[in-house]
């Protein structure tokens, strides 16, 4: 498990999220987890996060975690192509780039709901989803 992404398995963006790195990796390196279960809890706690008061997505990469805006830069590592070019975000100040982020986690099940329970990853992708 050296590139995980821990996402937050009931909330339609995030699930949108893993659908959107899938498609635009340049190869699939990454796996998924989401924090709900046995597995993704675990390694929130490992890395110092609270499983029962998530507020960010977490990459996990080289035994390292990052969160919030400095997570999604990092993916971007992983694109292929123009997507790449995402990585300027890097640029912004992190405060300012952390101060959208939250505002978008603290608002994402209004802005764009939530389901009753976790993503349930289709066929082809369920080998890049870390089961308990």
């Amino acid at each position: 498990m050296n590139e995980v992404v821990i996402f937050d398995g009931v909330c339609n963006l995030c699930a949108g999220t893993v659908r959107f790195i899938v498609r635009h990796e340049a190869g699939p390196r990454l796996r998924f987890v989401p924090f709900q279960s046995p597995v993704g809890a675990r390694l929130m706690r490992e890395h110092g996060f609270d499983p029962e008061n998530v507020k960010t997505f977490v990459l996990i990469s080289g035994g390292r975690a990052y969160a919030r805006s400095d997570a999604a830069i990092r993916i971007t590592r992983y694109f292929g192509g123009a997507w790449r070019a995402l990585a300027v975000m890097a640029l912004v100040p992190r405060p300012i780039r952390d101060g959208v982020y939250d505002l978008v986690a603290r608002n994402r099940y209004r802005w764009f709901g939530r389901t009753d329970a976790c993503m349930v990853p289709t066929p082809e992708l369920r080998a890049r989803f870390i089961e308990d």
